[in-house]
């Protein structure tokens, strides 16, 4: 039986894990969108030019970048013991979500219009990776808000939600090394090691939630790389296309 000062010294660290992952998390997300989009104004244009900034893009952009400082506020809250206000953000990040959720959507598919994609690709076959990242994250957090009462479920689905919307944000650098999805994927299923690093070292096992989250993550990255490769997928993403015309 552990004594109360080791149980203490226990969450203080499980505290500091989940907040340090929250905090680097934001760190990926600030350094990723940088040269595209938090610092495009201040920097020279660059060859080839880069897109335009829609209303559509700031709106999302604006609502993604809300959620992860919210993540982090909420990791911080938990820290200090500020419980109520963690539950009242909590109950207000599902109207967060959901904008997300359909913003994120939206813009998606306007990308397919637009005719943006990265790495040469097909836009309609492109699609299939940021919709799954999407829905990876609304899964995630659905089942996190479920399990709100189940503090070391719910730290990790919140975590693992997060970390899902990432590649995008690791894309930006990626695609710098002339590196192409594969290892976009693989980039950012590398931030679910300190997870795995920490159940081992505090539980001796992976928490449930590490195993099956973590695992969906993992096999989801060549899963929706085949399926855009797909002519189902193709034909999926045209009619996609065709609502936003």
């Amino acid at each position: 039986m552990t004594s109360p000062t080791q149980t203490a010294g226990s969450r203080g660290a499980e505290h500091r894990f989940f907040s340090g992952m929250a905090i680097g998390i934001l760190a990926v997300a600030l350094i990723g969108f940088a040269r595209t989009y938090f610092l495009r104004p201040l920097l020279p244009v660059p060859t080839p030019v880069l897109p335009s900034l829609t209303p559509l893009i700031h709106i999302h952009g604006a609502l993604f970048t809300l959620w992860v400082f919210l993540f982090v506020a909420q990791t911080l809250l938990i820290g200090r013991k500020r419980i109520g206000l963690h539950r009242t953000l909590g109950f207000a990040s599902l109207g967060l979500a959901l904008a997300m959720v359909v913003v994120g959507t939206i813009t998606a598919i306007h990308s397919v219009a637009r005719g943006i994609a990265p790495f040469g690709m097909d836009p309609r076959r492109f699609l299939a990776i940021p919709l799954a990242a999407i829905y990876l994250f609304a899964g995630f957090y659905i089942a996190g808000f479920v399990k709100r009462r189940n503090a070391q479920s719910h730290k990790r689905l919140m975590l693992l939600a997060t970390i899902a919307l990432l590649p995008p944000a690791i894309a930006r650098w990626v695609l710098l090394l002339g590196l192409g999805p594969p290892f976009i994927l693989a980039f950012a299923t590398l931030l679910l090691v300190p997870l795995v690093v920490w159940d081992w070292k505090t539980r001796g096992r992976l928490h449930p939630v590490t195993l099956w989250g973590g695992g969906l993550l993992l096999v989801s990255a060549p899963l929706r790389l085949l399926l855009a490769k797909s002519d189902f997928w193709l034909g999926i993403a045209d009619r996609l296309a065709g609502l936003v015309k």
